[in-house]
């Protein structure tokens, strides 16, 4: 390369590292750009919520994704300061309110804050509602291509019954699957100790033998491939699948007869944000009920803003695993502190053998 194409070719690098730095969150804020850095679930927030923010209050929203609360956690204790919105869990809501970790937020001053169920509120994880808003409700419960499998299959035990070896979905989440064997057993899904651990390892052992897949960000498109006939899911997840085949019963979704996790998750501030505003903004304006109808179509999860159910479709009111008929036994996860580490631990052996 002759002395003028290193020239360029140095310029040309100089002025593409600046181009870059300039699309950066923390260079968009310098430049006095509003910004907002939102870190959520994969597959939840719709491309259109987020375009109709920015054109309306001209405020960026940086996405950044995550397909687990352990995963959004870690990485948010090791520099929180660079995400304004979060979308814990139940579970870490509570752990992060006990840290001293999250904003608190004035309901009063969230428009749309009345459109909320009440019985998306004031849960055990945050009384009152002080650092969090209810963002979706949903359930973990068995998907089955009633297609392929004829068998009547009412809970987890089924699943993992021998007979769908290698055809099988779950997420690809440790404490989920504890959940599941814990459930089998009568175990309460929060009593995680040695004891319990130990007891229920030999049982995922042999399910973990029948899986051939884990996955949390989009479980249903394994069964549209037709790859799984059968898996444990996010309650989104099969209320899609339940959409694609029109209703026909093809896919149908379960709740276990041994009991099922239902999570909340919802939107919290992240302490010492410097664009808490922006972040309150994004809040009221997800609550506006034409908008959260547009989450509920996109990701049909259970909506907890009453006014946007009234919009949608009747089918889509109708969706048994976004509103599941009778009173299904559920149960929310609490905070189990260092427990959460033994989970991994023994999850991590029993995959890797």
């Amino acid at each position: 390369m002759n002395t003028t194409q290193t020239r360029r070719q140095a310029l040309y690098s100089l002025v593409s590292a600046a181009a870059l730095a300039a699309l950066s969150p923390s260079a968009l804020a310098q430049s006095g750009k509003p910004v907002l850095n939102l870190f959520c679930w994969s597959e939840y927030v719709p491309e259109a919520v987020i375009k109709g923010f920015e054109k309306e209050t001209g405020i960026k929203v940086n996405v950044e994704n995550y397909d687990s609360n352990e995963k959004m956690l870690a990485k948010l204790l090791a520099g929180g300061g660079k995400y304004d919105l979060i979308q814990p869990s139940e579970y870490v809501v509570e752990s992060l309110i006990k840290q001293d970790k999250l904003e608190p937020i004035d309901s009063s001053a969230i428009e749309g804050f009345k459109n909320l169920d009440p019985k998306a509120l004031n849960l055990p994880h945050d009384p009152g509602n002080k650092y969090s808003v209810p963002w979706m409700l949903g359930t973990v419960g068995i998907v089955v291509n009633t297609a392929k499998i004829k068998d009547d299959v009412k809970g987890v035990a089924d699943v993992f019954s021998g007979k769908y070896k290698k055809r099988i979905v779950v997420l690809d989440d440790n404490r989920e699957i504890v959940t599941w064997a814990f459930a089998t057993q009568g175990i309460p899904i929060n009593d995680v100790t040695p004891e319990n651990l130990a007891k229920v390892k030999p049982i995922i052992k042999g399910w973990l033998k029948q899986v051939k897949a884990y996955d949390s960000d989009s479980p249903k498109t394994k069964f549209l491939k037709g790859d799984v006939d059968i898996g444990i899911v996010w309650s989104g997840e099969a209320a899609t699948l339940w959409k694609e085949s029109k209703g026909s019963g093809k896919f149908k979704y379960v709740l276990p007869a041994e009991g099922a996790h239902q999570f909340v998750d919802s939107l919290c501030i992240p302490k010492g944000t410097p664009r808490k505003e922006a972040a309150l903004k994004f809040i009221s304006y997800i609550l506006r009920p034409e908008v959260s109808k547009l989450i509920s179509e996109d990701f049909p999860y259970t909506n907890p803003n009453l006014e946007a159910r009234k919009l949608l479709s009747k089918e889509d009111q109708e969706n048994p695993a976004s509103y599941p008929p009778g009173d299904p036994k559920l149960e929310t996860f609490k905070d189990i502190g260092k427990a959460a580490r033994d989970i991994d631990k023994m999850m991590t052996d029993l995959r890797s053998q």
